[in-house]
């Protein structure tokens, strides 16, 4: 047995016998766990760990050993600080920590409030563990605009608070790869609350699917789907772009991952879905780096989907993004590039 899963069980403490060896994937999210035993050190194979919604105030040294580890939810704990051990694993790429007791001060920005009277909600179009989402109509006047309209759920989800995910969506501000944020809105009748976001065209369609059982932390493509190589560059571009501005406003989004991203024919792209994201200290240098880091090896990930789902024959622009990736992969932070420094051989490369 190398998967298990015990969500929601009001599991307060997990005897050190309890963690095999050989685990891979472990989902404790939303119990009352206080500390994690010393023992998980001992799961090497470790690759997925889902711890959010506990009561955890820091987590066992040992960690550290768990090397593979590539996921990591700690969201909505009592954890006070991230230990430099932690960011410092060599395969972590998606980290969520938000809702936790660090000692920041953020000012957060704000959305404009809409008035829920100008909203009729039609057809469900998605379901997510913070929310469900709707095609609605927004009456301005004498128009009728079709919108979407996300509204929260409420509770603490695997990867942490929906007020957390509304505030990272509004403070990562406007981006032409960023599905478009119009105003929160607050459903007072039913206590819920949501986000207004512009309606996806039609012609856009979702470029991977979540991981599997199997695959474990990788997305998994349709054996249809193939990009050309004019359109993996598009995707590259616009991911590196969109988390450049993100971590300049000290974002981390956490779950960079290509079934989060919508692609059209042309390669034009559209990313979303903040609940895994992450508020960080710009002025702590050593964590800055290392978060940043951490988001690039995910980067890497989705270079290294993109470069195999691409139907074009190796030529010279598809060498030069295979090292790009190799780079953002290096199990040695130091010698991953940043996220300005992607950006500006990605330009180079497209010209």
């Amino acid at each position: 047995m190398d998967i298990v899963g015990f969500k929601s069980n009001n599991i307060k403490v997990i005897p050190a016998s309890a963690l095999h060896p050989n685990l891979r994937w472990l989902i404790l999210t939303g119990n009352k766990i206080e500390a994690l035993p010393p023992s998980i050190g001992n799961c090497k194979r470790m690759q997925k760990l889902m711890l959010a919604g506990n009561q955890l105030t820091s987590l066992p040294e040992t960690l550290a050993n768990c090397s593979n580890l590539s996921l990591l939810r700690i969201a909505a704990n009592r954890i006070t600080e991230l230990p430099e051990w932690l960011l410092g694993l060599p395969n972590l790429a998606w980290l969520a920590f938000s809702g936790n007791h660090f000692k920041q001060d953020f000012t957060f920005a704000d959305a404009q409030e809409l008035n829920f009277e100008q909203f009729n909600l039609k057809e469900l179009l998605g379901e997510g563990a913070s929310g469900t989402i709707y095609k609605a109509e927004r009456s301005n006047g004498d128009a009728i605009v079709n919108v979407a309209v996300k509204i929260f759920k409420g509770n603490v989800t695997s990867d942490g608070y929906p007020d957390d995910e509304m505030n990272a969506y509004i403070a990562a501000g406007s981006h032409p790869a960023l599905v478009g944020l119009l105003g929160k809105v607050n459903f007072s009748k039913e206590k819920k609350r949501g986000l207004v976001m512009n309606l996806i065209p039609e012609d856009f369609f979702n470029l991977g699917a979540p991981p599997s059982l199997e695959s474990c932390t990788r997305d998994i493509f349709n054996t249809g789907i193939g990009l050309s190589k004019l359109q993996v560059l598009k995707v590259a571009n616009s991911m590196a772009s969109v988390a450049q501005q993100l971590h300049a406003r000290g974002i981390i989004h956490g779950d960079l991952y290509a079934h989060n991203i919508l692609i059209n024919e042309n390669g034009e792209t559209l990313f979303g879905d903040f609940g895994a994201a992450s508020f960080y200290d710009k002025n702590n240098a050593v964590v800055s780096v290392y978060l940043e880091k951490i988001e690039v090896k995910a980067y890497g990930y989705l270079l290294d989907d993109l470069l195999t789902i691409c139907v074009e024959e190796e030529n010279p622009s598809l060498i030069e993004l295979a090292r790009l990736r190799d780079l953002c992969l290096s199990s040695q932070h130091a010698e991953r590039p940043g996220f300005d420094e992607i950006v500006e051989s990605l330009t180079a490369l497209s010209n």
